[in-house]
């Protein structure tokens, strides 16, 4: 029997890390990247995600490559934090675990996605600019 989509996040989780919405400040302060790969009509209806990078789910290989020539600038090396996000937190695990076999060695996935982070943000949480498109 074949694996499901749920089987396939559940073994993405076990290999990469997993990021708290309230703790995305400390990794953009550490030099990380946090990469929003929510379609644009998903970041139109949902709104932007703060210090986040646009990067959709259809080129982010191509824009992280540290080898790459389509890779974004932001992108110093595999060792640099990085922190996938989506609208729930469910293809950002397998969008993480992508990055992991680039090499990255500190990619985690935002914890619940944008939907998480506007949770606590609308909760009186502080938030900062909205979020520069990349791609």
């Amino acid at each position: 029997m074949s694996p499901s989509a749920d089987d396939l996040v559940a073994s993405a989780r076990r290999r990469v890390g997993r990021t708290a919405p309230e703790d995305l400040a400390d990794v953009t302060a550490a030099g990380g990247l946090i990469i929003d790969i929510r379609p644009a009509a998903q970041r139109e209806e949902e709104g932007p995600l703060p210090d986040a990078l646009v990067v959709e789910r259809n080129v982010l290989e191509w824009r992280l490559d540290p080898n790459g020539a389509h890779r974004l600038h932001d992108v110093t090396g595999v060792d640099q934090p990085v922190v996938v996000a989506c609208s729930q937190g469910y293809a950002s695990s397998l969008a993480a675990e992508s990055l992991l076999a680039l090499g990255f060695r500190n990619v985690t996935d935002l914890i619940g996605g944008y939907q998480a982070w506007s949770a606590w943000a609308n909760a009186g949480q502080p938030t900062s600019e909205a979020a520069v498109p990349q791609s």
